[in-house]
């Protein structure tokens, strides 16, 4: 099996993951912040480290404003739903998920879409047109889950910093791929998962916020968090506020771990690595006839997520046969971000998605070079 999906999970986790998972199930077992005995204890400095290492890994400087959510989509939604109201307006790119779209759907507010140029790339001139007085919010989707193409969050952050409006980040497809860095890039908010890049388990997220952004949030869930047990209002301080009930411990424990590795690694050689292959693999593709490449070949600005549109093979087709004849495991379809497909000309048909992450090998991009030529050249026209 040649696993090539790692930009909807990646596998495998990093070493560590599951025996810290496993250990805390089996040896620590306690809640957080409902004891003060040596488990509960444990298990607070367990989360404290978590919020400390994602801060310093995205250059954000309070851990308390590390917000532990049940993964990126929660993020985004704490961030969304918590800021906006009837009558604001949004601005986003014409490339984001389902997980930025659908909510701000739901809540009825007006939002444009920034265009995107062909490969992807978004059209910062035509921001400040866009712009209204109750322009509340940008959101940015930094690294394409179809295409790949990394976008210029600096002079986004720039043009957002000039209008006074709070900038979150969709860091999906590269927090654990390219540098994420809250304070150099402007961000109000920034929302990543564990499961993704950063080699962790699924089921656990964290939303990066700056206290003034914080402080225009309101709470989407309340409930009990074992501190202030005397009164029936929310925490007013973080992050208590904004976590509520039980969090997925066996999940902040595996993802500390996933931080370790990802530490000790170093997030330039993760980078290289990806880089490396991703470049191996769109000279190789480049070379194939009847299919067409989604996204920059530029390798500066893209992440390790390959779109190919089959032009004589249906692509759902394509991905079946790649799994059943080559053993390549890859994605096919809309990937949940239509916007982005009629964006980049790949709606409806979508495209087969490959994507790299940290374990995969030359071998392997050479078994899907070979795979996708083959199927390439005995296609019917459809």
């Amino acid at each position: 099996m040649i696993y090539l999906d790692n930009a909807a999970t990646s596998w495998p986790k990093a070493p560590g993951v599951s025996d810290q998972m496993k250990y805390y199930l089996d040896s620590v077992g306690a809640s957080l912040n409902r004891g003060v005995y040596a488990p509960a204890q444990e298990v607070g400095l367990k989360t404290l480290t978590l919020r400390e290492q994602l801060a310093a890994f995205f250059h954000h400087p309070d851990p308390n404003c590390v917000l532990l959510t049940s993964g990126n989509t929660a993020a985004l939604n704490l961030a969304i739903k918590g800021l906006l109201h009837t009558g604001d307006h949004v601005l986003v790119s014409s490339l984001e998920h389902n997980a930025v779209m659908r909510p701000l759907v739901q809540l009825g507010v007006a939002f444009d879409r920034v265009p995107c140029d062909a490969e992807g790339f978004l059209r910062c001139d035509l921001i400040e047109p866009l712009l209204r007085p109750n322009t509340k919010l940008f959101v940015l989707n930094h690294a394409s889950n179809v295409c790949g193409t990394v976008q210029n969050v600096e002079a986004v952050g720039k043009l957002c910093k000039l209008h006074g409006i709070p900038l979150l980040l969709d860091a999906a497809q590269s927090a654990g791929h390219v540098a994420v860095d809250f304070e150099a890039f402007g961000l109000s908010a920034l929302a990543v998962p564990a499961h993704k890049g950063l080699l962790g388990p699924q089921g656990v997220g964290a939303l990066l916020v700056t206290p003034e952004f914080a402080a225009r949030l309101d709470p989407l869930l309340a409930g009990g968090t074992g501190s202030v047990s005397d009164s029936e209002d929310i925490p007013p301080y973080m992050p208590d506020r904004f976590e509520p009930g039980t969090p997925n411990l066996p999940g902040i424990f595996g993802w500390s771990a996933a931080m370790d590795y990802v530490n000790q690694v170093g997030l330039d050689a993760l980078r290289r690595h990806e880089a490396a292959l991703t470049e191996h693999f769109l000279r190789g593709l480049a070379k194939i006839d009847r299919i067409r490449l989604i996204g920059t070949t530029d390798m500066t600005r893209r992440v390790g997520v390959i779109g190919v549109d089959f032009a004589q093979i249906d692509n759902a087709e394509a991905a079946d046969r790649l799994e059943q004849d080559y053993g390549i495991l890859t994605r096919c379809g809309m990937h949940c971000a239509p916007a982005a497909h009629k964006a980049l000309g790949t709606f409806p048909q979508g495209v087969v998605r490959f994507s790299v992450g940290a374990f995969t090998t030359e071998t392997e991009i050479n078994a899907a070079i070979n795979a996708v030529r083959a199927l390439a050249e005995e296609g019917e026209i459809i």
